[in-house]
């Protein structure tokens, strides 16, 4: 977010409008040209075309997404005849197969699954232990540990003491759950995957290789991993363009369609962005490289993929304590009824009923209930241009109670064009215009290249400033022909005492325009005075909020009476005008200090800071790449109304998080006592096979439930 209008000039090479996520179609061989890729708690690893991804299982203990989907395969392969030649909670099914010697061959492939199948959950619950924090792996491991030993015990029972022994085995339960719980880890780390495999599409688009233009004038064919800045490259009529760069001579029309997700071909000549994998018309052009493989605008949203998921969200750790609760309740009622029923019926009775309830306490449902709400959502927001990067984020939509945003290129274009061109001293306006654009020639921020853009459009010869360098929050410096100029605001010229015309500020600046001031040697040469337009859906953006009762709030950096102009035209939204970046975190901090949850938006380098302290940051894609890694969500069409659908999404969401956790947890609240029974002296007492059934159904209709997810947009 751009919160000073002439700060940092930031980097808007990148920006585009859209990206049509579904129709990129993924090689992952290309891959390659992009940078490896390796990262922990729910990162991803991706080199020479694979993809792999660790995961953490609890107590910092890491998964590796390759070896987690091998263990699944290879357990369902062992799961399989278990689940044929074993009965269920006792009962004999019908597809059940039965010969001399089978119940060696389920006890036999039923050990190798316990060990093998859930080494993943033996380590997690160690760390939970270790943590004092029993949750999730505890709980599948003490449900997978009990419902072995009991069968060992009853194979041993049946096989060498007495064959009519009343004892039944539960490794028909131990398969199934091994195997569905394995099932919704991989889940979850593949709902991480969705967001990424969006963008490893992009990848797709890119050539293998790349017309060089040699030192001798030829062109060689080069891997575009090779390509570096500065370069030239031939792209041929039809061909995609390789790499990011700016058209040095020819003229097409560019198809961005797969890039930007606008369908209209776009005209390109001299001085035109051109973005790698775009298509290229009927014309030929030369196209100067300004960012390599590793550092364009396809590797960056890359990037950002790899530092995403670190924490888990709030829902996950809510998923965590009902587990731990489940865990404790599983133990004492457990206990309880192996203590009672001892009393009154002896001790297989009570060893039975303590394993039916510790059996029917273990999490089917409730170990799918997050991950698969996650995966739908994921890949939901993935299809529709939202990146979430930090799960966290979509629980704390429901607490929200502010969105901060900024007015350049949020709420506003960013496309300025020049109303006024004052000289206040000898320069004539032309040669006033020649210096604001030598002095702002190679930034892309929405003011200079404006600026730079009308001194062409005159026929004016552009003489790029050497030593360049931007004052954060204010403007530019620059040498041009020897001499040092600066591009400043009012409020600068304020605070060091340059004097200047503060009524003819006053009136350009409350018809709306951004004014930038060129000085040299502490005095006023002249001053520029340009508009921006107000984003056709940003009413619409200000009104939803406020309809969900959150309240809309503009920072910028921009002069007062430009921000209350737009500030006006919203509707009279509460803004802030002329911040630095770090009154913008303070703006932001002093909100949370009074008990506020709040959302700041932005897409520019002095926007990281209060990105990183708002409960949700939200970076617009177009935006700069530190803006994009400082944020917890990514809008990669760069289009202020997907705010309005990440807000929809992230409370649909949480509606069937809590809705799978009811249904996988109220279960197991009145299965455990019933099981335990706690109504057998009135006749009521729930059998295994019944709990059994009701176990199935209930992760049947979390599984369902979770499918059901969808995105409502507003018309």
């Amino acid at each position: 977010m751009k919160t000073d209008e002439h700060q940092t000039h930031m980097d808007h090479d990148m920006q585009h409008d859209s990206m049509d996520m579904q129709q990129m179609n993924m090689k992952n061989d290309k891959m390659n040209d992009m940078h490896g890729m390796h990262m922990k708690h729910g990162a991803m690893n991706m080199n020479h075309g694979s993809m792999e991804m660790d995961m953490d299982m609890g107590g910092g203990h890491m998964m590796n997404m390759g070896n987690f989907k091998r263990r699944f395969w290879i357990s369902l392969i062992l799961a399989i005849p278990i689940l044929l030649l074993s009965p269920f909670m006792g009962i004999v099914l019908p597809f059940q197969i039965t010969f001399p010697g089978s119940e060696w061959v389920v006890m036999i492939l039923s050990t190798i699954l316990f060990f093998y199948g859930g080494q993943p959950f033996f380590s997690g619950a160690k760390g939970e232990l270790e943590d004092h924090a029993p949750a999730m792996m505890t709980l599948i491991t003490m449900g997978i540990s009990v419902a072995y030993l009991y069968s060992l015990y009853s194979f041993v029972i049946k096989t060498f003491i007495n064959p009519q022994a009343h004892v039944m085995d539960f490794f028909w339960e131990l398969a199934s759950l091994i195997v569905i719980m394995l099932l919704g880890h991989w889940i979850e780390m593949g709902a991480v995957m969705n967001a990424g495999s969006a963008l490893q599409k992009m990848a797709a688009l890119l050539p293998d290789s790349a017309h060089l233009v040699t030192a001798d004038g030829q062109t060689t064919d080069v891997p575009v991993g090779q390509l570096q800045k500065e370069q030239v490259v031939v792209v041929q009529p039809g061909e995609k363009i390789p790499i990011d760069g700016v058209v040095t001579s020819g003229s097409s029309d560019v198809n961005e369609a797969l890039v930007t997700g606008e369908a209209k071909a776009v005209a390109k000549k001299q001085g035109s962005k051109v973005i790698g994998g775009s298509v290229n018309g009927d014309g030929s052009l030369r196209v100067q490289v300004t960012a390599t493989s590793s550092d364009g605008y396809l590797s960056q949203v890359i990037n950002l993929v790899q530092q995403a998921q670190k924490e888990k969200s709030k829902a996950e750790t809510l998923a965590n304590k009902v587990a731990r609760w489940l865990f404790y309740a599983a133990l004492t009622i457990g206990i309880l009824a192996l203590v009672i029923w001892t009393i009154i019926s002896g001790f297989s009775m009570g060893l039975e009923r303590m394993v039916t309830v510790l059996v029917i306490a273990c999490p089917h449902a409730l170990g799918l209930a997050v991950p698969l709400v996650i995966a739908r959502s994921t890949s939901i927001a993935a299809q529709n241009g939202l990146l979430i990067r930090n799960r966290q984020a979509i629980e704390e939509v429901n607490k929200l109670d502010y969105v901060f945003m900024d007015k350049t290129g949020t709420l506003t274009k960013g496309v300025f064009q020049l109303n006024a061109l004052v000289s206040t001293s000898d320069l004539s306006e032309t040669e006033l215009l020649n210096l604001f654009a030598d002095v702002q020639a190679n930034s892309s921020h929405p003011l200079a290249t404006g600026l730079v853009s009308e001194a062409k459009r005159r026929g004016l010869t552009i003489d790029p400033a050497t030593d360049m360098q931007a004052i954060q929050g204010v403007g530019v410096t620059g040498t041009v022909a020897g001499q040092f100029y600066q591009i400043v605001t009012a409020k600068y010229l304020d605070q060091h005492q340059i004097a200047y015309d503060h009524a003819q500020f006053e009136k350009l600046a409350g018809a709306g325009n951004s004014i930038s001031y060129l000085v040299q040697d502490g005095k006023v040469l002249g001053l520029t005075a340009q508009g921006d337009v107000l984003r056709p859906e940003s009413q619409h953006l200000i009104d939803h909020l406020r309809q969900m009762n959150i309240k809309p709030v503009m920072l910028t950096g921009d002069n007062d009476l430009s921000a209350k102009r737009v500030a006006h035209e919203l509707g009279d939204i509460e803004y802030h005008a002329e911040l630095l970046p770090a009154d913008k975190e303070q703006v932001i901090a002093k909100a949370e200090q009074q008990g506020n949850h709040v959302m700041m938006v932005g897409d520019g380098i002095n926007d990281a800071p209060s990105l990183s302290r708002a409960n949700i940051g939200i970076a617009i894609g177009a935006g700069t790449d530190v803006a994009i890694d400082s944020a917890d969500v990514v809008l990669v069409r760069s289009d202020p109304e997907d705010i309005i659908n990440f807000l929809n999404l992230a409370k649909a969401t949480n509606r069937k998080m809590v809705e799978n956790l009811w249904w996988g947890a109220g279960y197991n609240i009145i299965a455990m006592p019933l099981a335990a029974g706690i109504l057998a002296p009135i006749g009521i007492i729930l059998s295994p096979a019944v709990g059994a059934i009701i176990m199935s159904l209930s992760t049947v209709i979390v599984a369902i439930n979770a499918l059901t997810l969808h995105l409502k947009k507003d018309k």
